[in-house]
């Protein structure tokens, strides 16, 4: 009974005691106001990013981790830029640089602000890059592959929408290919973009849909045209045997 007592009370909001406990407690504090944004034209290098000096001892090792800073800087700025203006861009880029790559060998930093420049001002696919156009798109559905559904997702690293096109690239920090011929770029990497094209084709009927990879160590834009896409989308429901090698991914 004296249970049932104590369990009544609680319900009732546990009576005058908690009522003036609660009046005693400190009102909670402000959130401080938020930092305001940075400016358009400033690009900030991402937390993990980190660059090591030259050392006798480390050539061989500094010069791996070079080529993949390179990579990340400019992915990072494939990514910033085309929300920067124009005339804007270059100042931009070699100040991001100046922070980032400080310790890179002379030259360096311009050098891979010319390399951005020249994808960025590719015509072929200038609509990628223009304002309007979105980086970081996620993308999740069900694609047909030998007659069964598959699940897919993933994220396009930049995509645009046009009257005639949909623009969709992938950047790539790893190793070039040899050649721009699509049997000669790693399978798994045009298989990815045929796979997004397939989730893309449905939501945007009668445009075409047109796909590129850009390996970021040179940099190199390489076009994926349609006969392509379809090739590594149907090779995808082969038997293991008949695929080709795709440990190069």
């Amino acid at each position: 009974e004296g249970l049932d007592r104590r369990r009544h009370h609680a319900a009732e909001g546990g009576g005058e005691e908690d009522r003036e406990a609660a009046e005693d407690r400190p009102a909670p504090a402000e959130a401080a106001p938020a930092e305001p944004a940075p400016p358009a034209a400033a690009i900030e290098p991402e937390a993990d990013a980190g660059f090591f000096a030259g050392s006798p001892v480390l050539d061989a090792e500094t010069a791996s981790s070079l080529a993949l800073e390179r990579g990340t800087a400019l992915h990072r700025l494939l990514q910033m830029l085309p929300e920067v203006s124009t005339e804007r861009r270059e100042e931009a880029a070699l100040a991001y640089l100046a922070r980032t790559g400080a310790g890179w060998p002379e030259g360096e930093r311009e050098a891979l602000w010319r390399s951005v420049a020249r994808v960025l001002g590719d015509p072929a696919f200038g609509a990628l890059f223009a304002p309007g156009s979105r980086a970081e798109v996620a993308v999740m559905g069900t694609v047909e592959v030998a007659g069964l559904p598959r699940a897919v997702s993933g994220k396009i690293d930049r995509l645009a929408v046009t009257d005639e096109a949909v623009l969709i690239v992938d950047f790539k920090t790893g190793r070039a290919p040899r050649s721009i011929a699509a049997d000669a770029l790693p399978p798994a990497h045009v298989a990815q973009m045929a796979l997004y094209g397939a989730l893309l084709r449905p939501l945007y009927p009668g445009r075409e849909i047109r796909a590129a990879l850009v390996y970021t160590e040179v940099p190199l834009l390489v076009p994926l045209d349609g006969a392509a896409l379809a090739a590594a989308l149907a090779s995808l429901g082969l038997p293991d045997s008949r695929r080709r090698d795709r440990t190069d991914a």
